[in-house]
């Protein structure tokens, strides 16, 4: 019947049939026609071009036609039109799926099918529709995401699952990522700025940069630990892990998807551990500390001892002999203080705890003098004293002791030998805080090629034999873990001079 009607009806009946058919077909019927000089022409355009492209049917045929081009997402232009190529060189059937960017609909899927026709004028014809397969497209991604979130849940076991669409910064959230925040385990869709906004701000920084530097393909995988906050008001550490799967052709990331694992008790495990490293780190200093006490101040003073003693046996004078006993008495006092702060010492057992005491500075460096005068070079030394009757701080007496006997006796060991030894001691309020200046006029240090490792251990910058390079590293530990600080400036050839901050926080 529809036959005999197209042989036999009118013109203006067949047109209205077509018409009539084309408007009841929803996808886009067409006619392109390709002549030799690459020059093109659509025939044949049915109405529904609008809702393909938003453009009329008379933007699709005029000089406007490279509208429709531009309509093409940016990323598929060159496969659309190199399939098209292939399909008119080979008289393939034209099969291709593409996206365009429309300005109301945005980003929508269609697939063309067209037969090409090649005439003896040498145009080439095409014959086809195009279809609009958004909403097909988008339930094959969901399975093909819904394939990939399980096979990826499966081998992270019970870690919970994100996967983040950049393009539309869109991210799933697994049931058991919900159920780490402590709230409902189900299925979420949500902006990836809700777990941004729970992230503790001391991790955002890193959580942040470790993110980036996958992004920028400086890692292979994204990692990182951070504490989020739980419906309970609590923070819980994750263990969040994370892979790029998708790119556009510059490299840009367009999906990502990962892991959420709590690893709470393993970071308050990892914490405690570090507490413990921390507090052995602690006793080995305090250790380290005593071990130079004993070597130096215990040998120092043993070294008066002896030579006292040599000189009462080679020396027969009486009046001599008893001034020397005198020397022997105050030697072996200090002494025994010094063994009963060592005492002391040794019976705490946390270092937070040694015992501080308000010591008079000028009394402890007059006992300081009084244990080097043996030493050899001490005929040439001058001492100037700037530290007023009654300057007081906050120290333990035996670190104290052996901080002010190692200047004294490094200004003396590393003295200019041409030079009369000046040892200058200062102390000042500077900005309310009390300060010990110890100056020198010795050899000095090269502060621009070992002002780093100055107080390293086992670092040494002049040759003496006996130079171990543990002085300064053993003395700033002293005064740090007094709460002080200490700095130094020095020039070779000219001196040296530390400068003790200390702190008055410290409780008696």
């Amino acid at each position: 019947m529809i036959s005999n009607f197209l042989e036999n009806g009118t013109p203006e009946k067949i047109n209205e049939f077509y018409g009539k058919l084309f408007a009841g077909i929803p996808d886009l019927i067409f006619g392109f026609v390709i002549a030799p000089d690459s020059s093109y022409s659509f025939p044949v355009v049915s109405k529904s071009v609008k809702d393909f492209f938003e453009l009329s049917s008379n933007q699709f045929i005029d000089s406007d036609k490279f509208l429709v081009f531009e309509r093409i997402y940016e990323e598929d232009r060159n496969l659309f039109f190199n399939s098209l190529v292939n399909a008119k060189r080979n008289l393939t059937r034209w099969e291709h799926e593409f996206q365009v960017l429309l300005p109301e609909k945005g980003l929508r899927w269609l697939k063309v099918s067209a037969k090409p026709e090649r005439f003896a004028d040498g145009n080439t014809a095409f014959y086809g529709r195009i279809s609009d397969i958004t909403e097909l497209k988008e339930q094959e991604n969901k399975l093909k995401f819904s394939e990939e979130r399980s096979k990826f849940a499966l081998e992270a076991s019970v870690a919970g699952v994100w996967d983040w669409d950049l393009r539309l910064n869109k991210v799933f959230y697994s049931s058991q990522s919900m159920a780490l925040l402590e709230q409902e385990t189900t299925d979420v869709f949500d902006h990836p700025e809700r777990w941004n906004s729970i992230v503790h701000v001391d991790d955002l920084k890193k959580y942040y940069s470790d993110i980036q530097d996958h992004f920028n393909n400086k890692t292979p995988f994204y990692e990182n630990q951070h504490r989020v906050l739980t419906s309970s008001g609590n923070y819980k550490w994750i263990l969040d892990k994370g892979k790029v799967i998708e790119r556009d052709s510059n490299g840009a990331p367009l999906r990502v998807i990962g892991t959420h694992t709590d690893i709470s008790f393993q970071k308050e495990n990892e914490i405690e551990l570090i507490k413990t490293m921390d507090l052995f780190s602690q006793q080995n200093s305090r250790l380290l500390n005593f071990s130079h006490i004993v070597s130096h101040n215990l040998n120092t003073q043993a070294g008066n001892i002896k030579s006292l003693l040599d000189i009462i046996d080679y020396d027969n004078d009486a009046e001599s002999s008893h001034e020397m006993l005198i020397h022997l008495r105050t030697v072996s006092n200090d002494l025994n203080e010094t063994i009963a702060n060592l005492t002391q010492l040794i019976s705490i057992q946390d270092s937070s705890n040694i015992p501080i005491k308000l010591i008079d500075l000028s009394l402890y460096l007059d006992k300081t003098l009084g244990l080097v005068q043996n030493m050899e070079n001490y005929d040439r030394v001058t001492i100037v004293n700037q530290i007023p009757e009654g300057s007081f701080v906050k120290f333990n007496p035996a670190y104290l002791e052996s901080v002010l006997l190692n200047f004294t006796t490094n200004a003396i060991k590393y003295s200019n030998p041409d030079n009369p030894i000046i040892i200058k001691y200062l102390f000042v309020v500077e900005n309310g805080i009390k300060t010990l200046s110890i100056s020198d006029n010795g050899l000095g240090i090269d502060l621009g090629k070992y002002g780093k490792e100055l107080f390293g251990m086992y670092k040494t910058f002049h040759r003496h034999e006996e130079a171990r390079g543990l002085g300064l590293h053993i003395t700033k530990n002293q005064i740090e873990s007094m709460g002080g600080s200490i700095t130094v400036e020095s020039t070779v050839g000219a001196g040296t001079t530390f400068k003790i901050f200390f702190s008055e926080s410290l409780n008696i």
